[in-house]
């Protein structure tokens, strides 16, 4: 396969763009894949590549989804919808993170205390 130069309006790029938004990756040229990139092949032909994002600023990244799924920010939900997004959170391994408890629980609004009573209502 010989690279193309990379066409972001190619309907498969156009296609993935709000996903590669969403996950803070990258489209990069075909030309400049590096052995971690996910080369994406059409009908053949590399189109080109996308990276993903390194783990700084990963949690904020799962933050923003949620917040954008719930339709609201942290601060601003109820008890009921901060558990569903500890949740979600858990569910997409945001605690596995360093330090992640304490940063939802500032992000929330809440004391780390009760982000680990809404994980050990979860895990029951």
């Amino acid at each position: 396969m010989t690279p193309s130069p990379i066409n972001l309006s190619h309907p498969v790029l156009a296609t993935l763009q709000p996903l590669v938004d969403a996950l803070g990756c990258s489209v990069i040229d075909a030309a400049q894949i590096e052995s971690a990139d996910i080369p994406l092949v059409y009908e053949g032909e590399l189109i080109a590549a996308v990276r993903l994002p390194d783990l700084h600023g990963a949690l904020s990244r799962l933050i923003d989804s949620v917040e954008r799924e719930m339709g609201q920010q942290l601060p601003n939900m109820n008890r009921e919808q901060k558990q569903s997004a500890i949740r979600l959170l858990d569910d997409r391994g945001a605690f596995t993170l360093r330090r992640a408890v304490e940063d939802v629980a500032d992000a929330m609004g809440v004391s780390r205390i009760t982000v680990y009573n809404y994980l050990n209502a979860i895990h029951r």
